[in-house]
């Protein structure tokens, strides 16, 4: 299996689980496809686009489980990261747990492995 990650507000996740299915956060909407990082690229997805924020999520996905809608594309420094061009279908989710604020301002990440 393969885990990509997706942090997320709290509050926009749990509308998702309501539906089982995540259209995307206001910024996947506008580019067309839903964010995500590996585990190698997801601290530095969170200090560059989620810093100082509280009440954020970390969600565990299987991209083995998302077909051909998951395209690796180069983003930041022409790394590859991962997008997926449809929903996501909550089913594919291994695990959500808090993603929150340590007392220096970082996120507290949990044991990704």
């Amino acid at each position: 299996m393969h885990i990509i990650y997706k942090i997320c507000p709290a509050l926009l996740w749990q509308a998702a689980e309501s539906t089982g299915s995540f259209e995307g956060a206001p910024i996947d909407i506008r580019d067309g496809y839903i964010h995500f990082s590996s585990e190698k690229q997801v601290r530095e997805t969170a200090k560059r686009h989620f810093a100082g924020q509280s009440g954020l999520l970390l969600i565990a996905i299987d991209g083995d489980s998302l077909g051909d809608a998951l395209r690796y594309e180069p983003s930041r420094g022409g790394d590859l990261f991962p997008h997926l061009y449809a929903p996501l279908p909550l089913s594919t989710v291994q695990w959500v747990k808090p993603l929150p604020l340590g007392a220096d301002g970082q996120h507290i990440f949990p044991d990704l492995s």
